[in-house]
């Protein structure tokens, strides 16, 4: 019985440091963004896609955790869906799905 109120305070406890540094962080996020995007808008179709993938679904995990804490629906939604569509892409450029 104890583990999971370890866990719960574990959980609380990084939900507390993101919280204190969210401004940081979304601005992270946001940054993680426009270059992801900016690197795919200069090279084209020579981009390292795979690398694309990964870096706009971790920059879409830590937006959608920012506005999960300020409980921001809206931006919660969007990101939600960018995990969705980064998850999709790495599986694509993977050669998992096609």
């Amino acid at each position: 019985m104890e583990q999971p109120r370890k866990l719960t305070m574990r959980i609380q406890s990084l939900n507390d440091l993101v919280f204190k540094y969210i401004r940081a962080i979304e601005m992270t996020g946001v940054l993680m963004r426009i270059f992801s995007f900016s690197l795919v808008s200069w090279l084209g179709p020579g981009s390292p896609f795979m690398l694309v993938w990964i870096f706009n679904t971790i920059d879409a995990v830590i937006l959608s955790w920012c506005s999960l804490l300020k409980k921001d629906k809206a931006y919660t939604l969007l990101n939600i869906f960018w995990v969705l569509i980064g998850v999709i892409g790495i599986l694509r450029a993977g050669n998992i799905i096609h």
